[in-house]
């Protein structure tokens, strides 16, 4: 407390404040978010979850953590726009992410086909027992969770993390993005070493189509039709 009395000049500054404020704040944000996502790596025998508990779990967690972060744009005066939150020019973005989503796709496929051949480990099933739909309650339920992680999780790992990267801690574009890519795969533990770089390399493509669009209408649309042809298609026998 003395230290802070005595520092006190230093923290009436409003640019050094705000850059002080913002870096605190996201080593907080990721200490409230990595610790939870690396238990994914300890996920990995099947049958272990029941999809609609987890299902449910991540809901809650994606709407809380954006609950926090629209809290703190509030409280810093920032807007939603700061978060890429810009739908202006929605129906334009909309087309750029089904245009952009086929080549990231199929790109994304043959990466993790690659890295499994190269030795990089995978799950010994399909897909995670908590990926496992079936069902007409569990069909809508992994509906649910496909809408709300494309909208939460791209605000949270491109829109959050991209701003606090770049303004708070100073970092350059390009290793922001490559910054938010990596926590962003952390939570992908279960899918074995190679699903995770490939989550990775994901995250990164959508960090650089957020940063040259200034939107994240394009990034959330790809990241649902990414995460509904992961979970769906298997529905339909194709893998």
């Amino acid at each position: 407390m003395n230290f802070l009395l005595s520092k006190g000049k230093a923290w009436d500054s409003p640019d050094r404040a705000g850059k002080t404020v913002q870096s605190i704040e996201v080593i907080v944000f990721l200490f409230l978010i990595v610790p939870s996502m690396v238990l994914s790596f300890f996920i990995m025998r099947p049958g272990e979850l029941n999809f609609p508990l987890e299902a449910l779990a991540t809901i809650v967690r994606d709407l809380a953590l954006t609950s926090l972060i629209f809290y703190f744009i509030w409280r810093n005066g920032e807007g939603l726009k700061s978060l890429g939150w810009d739908f202006t020019n929605g129906k334009r973005e909309i087309v750029w992410a089904i245009v952009l989503f086929v080549p990231l796709f199929f790109t994304a496929g043959l990466l993790e086909q690659a890295l499994r051949q190269a030795g990089f480990s995978s799950p010994t099933t399909p897909l995670p027992a908590f990926l496992s739909v079936k069902g007409p309650g569990k069909i809508i339920i992994a509906f649910v969770l496909v809408c709300v992680a494309a909208v939460a999780e791209e605000t949270i790992f491109r829109g959050y993390l991209l701003l606090r990267f770049q303004e708070g801690l100073q970092l350059r574009p390009l290793v922001a993005a490559v910054l938010s890519a990596v926590v962003f795969s952390l939570g992908h533990g279960y899918e074995g070493t190679a699903g995770v770089v490939t989550v990775g390399f994901i995250g990164l493509a959508f960090a650089l189509i957020y940063q040259w669009r200034g939107s994240l209408v394009a990034p959330m649309i790809m990241h649902f039709l990414q995460d509904f042809a992961e979970i769906f298609l298997p529905l339909l026998g194709i893998k």
